[in-house]
């Protein structure tokens, strides 16, 4: 589902205008985007949260140059989700579960 489904869902449900849906579900991902740069967590009771993780100092290789670098610690944005979400998620059977689209 992109930006502009969720768009068209949430207008369809709630009889608001699509202009008005789309500044909102904006706003939304504009506050938790800068939530998450301020190394705030956003909270969502019986969604989830999008959070902070830090990834440990490692070491990888580049094969082609036969060479080792470290990849320092770092912060990646990630999002949990509550356990009555992902228990429904869970009750999905695996042969009906699409592969995930690879967009940015």
């Amino acid at each position: 589902m992109t930006k502009a489904d969720i768009v068209n869902e949430v207008a369809r449900q709630t009889g608001i205008e699509k202009v008005a849906v789309l500044k909102t579900i904006e706003a939304f991902m504009g506050t938790v985007r800068e939530s998450l740069i301020s190394n705030q967590n956003v909270y969502l009771r019986g969604f989830g949260s999008f959070i902070v993780k830090t990834r440990a100092e490692k070491t990888a290789r580049n094969i082609s140059k036969n060479t080792t670098l470290v990849i320092p610690a770092h912060a990646i944005p990630a999002f949990k989700p509550a356990k009555s979400f992902a228990a429904k998620v869970k009750e999905i059977p695996a042969d009906q579960v699409k592969p995930a689209e690879d967009i940015d």
